[in-house]
């Protein structure tokens, strides 16, 4: 399985959860977050902070998944901007559905 953590610019996220689910996911959870990368503030007026709103998704899915998720996200959420996100993804050794105690990639 692995971790696919995405974080975009706000005012796209619907979009990219409909990729997402387009190209194999079956859920995510997505969070408010503020940061920065290489824009470090780029576009803010002077005197205002360099962390900037975005949104985190995690999206656990299953090996054979990862790419094609992975790239949906990048396609749309590539705004050809700067700030426009980062996609890393992860290994996840295990799962655990709470309801059904399902482990793994019946979990997912």
């Amino acid at each position: 399985m692995k971790l696919i953590t995405a974080v975009v610019k706000p005012d796209i996220a619907d979009d990219v959860v409909t990729a997402a689910t387009g190209a194999g996911a079956r859920g995510l959870t997505a969070s408010e977050v503020i940061g920065f990368g290489q824009q470090y503030g780029h576009g803010r007026p002077a005197g205002h902070s360099a962390v900037m709103p975005k949104v985190r998704m995690d999206i656990v899915v299953k090996d054979d998944d990862a790419e094609a998720v992975a790239n949906a996200i990048a396609k749309c959420a590539n705004t050809g901007t700067i700030g426009a996100g980062k996609i890393w993804v992860s290994t996840v050794d295990s799962a655990i559905r709470v309801r059904t105690g399902e482990r793994d990639d019946s979990a997912l």
